[in-house]
């Protein structure tokens, strides 16, 4: 007796490596969920025109994010609760140096050696982080997508952002996978139904393959 198997399509799992603890070590070439403190009045900046590097710190220069979200609402540092916010990102890490001691080779100038974040593990061996959390600075803005508000004390002012939020990344995405497209996805037509299909979308049922199995 002859048996079929349908094939119409796949659904898709996130991976849960994006949650990695602050301890962990991150993974080159991965995502990444992080947080980043800033003041209130450059929100609306941030969130249409991306992030701002900066000139020069404890890494260099570059976006300062930290997967602790305690961290990240320290910052700005002596500024005022109602003047903060603490945005979640979707950070892609690229490659990774981990420095993790004071007057490392490689402490400003990762990027040149071909890195693309420097991470700082918690409690390090790095005098200037008192607070002993873990530390990322990111060189290129476009790896990181701000994905929500993780913070702020004023509700209407968090909705708004929000929103704003939520709009900007419904035009932006992948119209398929409704993800960053940044760097492009490989859309193409479903070998069986044509219907355009994106890599990343979280499934995709086959048309054709539905048809002809309700016909027979």
């Amino acid at each position: 007796i002859a048996s079929f198997v349908y094939f119409c399509g796949w659904k898709a799992f996130k991976d849960r490596t994006k949650s990695l603890s602050e301890n962990q070590e991150p993974e080159s070439g991965r995502e990444y969920t992080m947080f980043h403190g800033t003041h209130l009045k450059n929100a609306e900046t941030i969130i249409n025109k991306g992030f701002e590097p900066s000139k020069d710190g404890m890494l260099g220069p570059g976006v300062y994010v930290s997967r602790n979200i305690a961290k990240a609402k320290c910052y700005p540092k002596k500024t005022d609760n109602n003047d903060k916010v603490v945005f979640k990102l979707r950070v892609r890490v690229g490659k990774v140096k981990k420095i993790d001691y004071d007057n490392h080779p490689l402490q400003k100038s990762w990027h040149t050696s071909g890195y693309d974040c420097a991470w700082v593990p918690p409690k390090s061996n790095i005098s200037a982080i008192k607070s002993g959390r873990e530390e990322d600075c990111v060189w290129d803005p476009k790896r990181i997508s701000v994905v929500d508000v993780a913070c702020c004390v004023d509700d209407s002012k968090r909705r708004e952002l929000r929103q704003m939020i939520h709009s900007k990344l419904k035009t932006e995405g992948c119209s398929l996978c409704h993800l960053d497209a940044s760097d492009g996805h490989d859309v193409q037509p479903c070998w069986e139904c044509q219907e355009d299909i994106c890599p990343f979308q979280e499934k995709h049922v086959c048309k054709r393959e539905l048809r002809e199995r309700d016909t027979m």
